[in-house]
């Protein structure tokens, strides 16, 4: 007979972990403090489309869901670069065309996950609970709902609460644990792209689409109804920022000088700047990820990132594939469970952390660049090439399930090797040309 598990957060890996503890027949209590979103509309201020990429697929599939989910999302074959000239180039992920993100909704996901969840009987969703205090002595849980207090005890507790974690915040109280949390100085703002009046998509659907700009940076996603979900991320302060596009005179002169082809395709772009809230990014780090065989944390919970490698809901998919795996490798024993999912994981979310602040600056500035671009097409020959041997660290991250700081490990000896390739050359040419001159 399985445990009795209580899940603090009930979005996309709480519900995942949900199931597939479920399916092992424990039972599972899903604690979610907002209502039920399969009752409402989407969650303002946050984005509506992820990029599912292998470790997310790999993790979907081992649930037994990938088929589900994968006719709700719009596959992207590549980037599309827009430069400020109005002219566009392509950038495909990979080599063939397997390599490719698909472009999915979070709500519809999360609505996916727990109508799957409910299926099973020993698992319950309770909705409006928000989590207020934890005695760890007593391993007793305390939840506020509609202002009443409701008192728990679980065999152990799942923080799954994202990167603001209440969970994480009292299974460390009065430990010595370590917590570091960074805030982008640019925020973000989501708008519609919306199709044409023939229901087709007024750019390329199946693309990431980029508008690389020094002061701002706009992403585009599909949705199956040919619209797109627009993220423009911008400096908080400054010129040309949040704070300087207060009103209607200024947001049409942001877009004309950086953005003139989105111009005539947002006919509502006032009105939804006007209405959207400007969201903050922050990327967090913490140690311990668990507290004796009671507590653990998944996710955002333990790990948040900037959203610029397009791997936070993959990496979190990914740790409920961890945990599991470390939970049927220890028989049983939580507390070694737990720190054999810390051990196998940390180390690499940390190195993603470092990886998406990078891919930022990547997004932004180098796209564009002469060299950059010649450095791609390098890897991908080589990659052609030598399939089995290199590897773009790009198709390591997205497109293969390798752990983070192994994906990088790899790319920087590949870089050393370039490196050392094209110093050789160089030499061969400097001696050719001594050879002629004093011959």
């Amino acid at each position: 007979m399985g445990s009795r598990v209580a899940i603090v957060g009930g979005g996309l890996a709480g519900s995942l972990l949900a199931l597939r503890l479920a399916e092992l027949g424990h039972g599972v209590d899903v604690y979610e403090r907002r209502p039920d979103p399969r009752l409402g509309g989407a969650e303002g201020g946050r984005s509506i489309n992820l990029g599912l990429s292998k470790r997310g697929i790999q993790a979907l599939t081992e649930a037994g869901l990938i088929d589900a989910v994968m006719p709700m999302s719009v596959t992207m074959r590549g980037r599309v670069i827009h430069a400020p000239d109005g002219s566009t180039r392509f950038q495909p992920y990979g080599k063939d065309r397997g390599e490719v993100l698909h472009s999915i909704d979070r709500n519809e996901l999360n609505r996916l996950l727990l109508d799957r969840a409910e299926r099973y009987p020993q698992l319950r969703l309770h909705f409006g609970h928000r989590l207020v205090a934890t005695d760890k002595a007593a391993r007793e849980l305390e939840f506020e709902a509609g202002g009443a207090s409701l008192k728990v005890r679980p065999d152990w507790v799942v923080g799954a609460d994202g990167a603001f974690s209440r969970a994480r915040q009292e299974m460390q109280r009065g430990e010595r644990a370590d917590y570091h949390q960074e805030y982008l100085e640019w925020g973000y703002k989501e708008l519609t792209l919306k199709p044409r009046a023939d229901g087709s998509s007024a750019i390329e659907l199946e693309a990431l689409h980029v508008w690389p700009r020094t002061h701002g940076l706009f992403v585009s996603h599909p949705n199956r109804d040919g619209s797109h979900t627009l993220t423009l991320f911008l400096p908080f302060e400054g010129p040309d920022s949040f704070a300087t596009t207060r009103n209607e005179d200024e947001v049409r002169a942001l877009f004309a000088t950086y953005f003139p082809d989105l111009v005539p395709l947002l006919p509502q772009l006032v009105e939804e700047w006007m209405a959207h809230p400007v969201g903050s990014l922050v990327t967090t780090r913490t140690a311990p990820w668990s507290r004796e065989d009671w507590m653990v944390l998944v996710g955002d919970a333990c790990h948040a990132v900037y959203p610029f490698y397009g791997q936070g809901m993959n990496s979190a998919f990914e740790d409920c594939s961890a945990l599991m795996a470390a939970l049927a490798r220890q028989h049983g024993d939580r507390a070694a469970a737990f720190a054999d999912y810390e051990r196998s994981r940390r180390p690499h979310t940390d190195t993603l952390a470092e990886l998406s602040k990078a891919n930022f600056v990547e997004l932004r500035q180098k796209v564009q660049s002469p060299w950059f671009l010649a450095r791609k097409r390098l890897d991908v020959a080589l990659n052609r090439l030598l399939p089995r041997t290199w590897l773009p660290l790009y198709t390591m991250i997205a497109h293969t399930t390798m752990p983070y700081g192994d994906a990088l490990a790899r790319s920087q000896r590949q870089e050393r090797i370039l490196v050392g390739a094209a110093a050789g050359a160089l030499a061969v040419v400097a001696l050719g040309a001594w050879v002629a001159l004093v011959g």
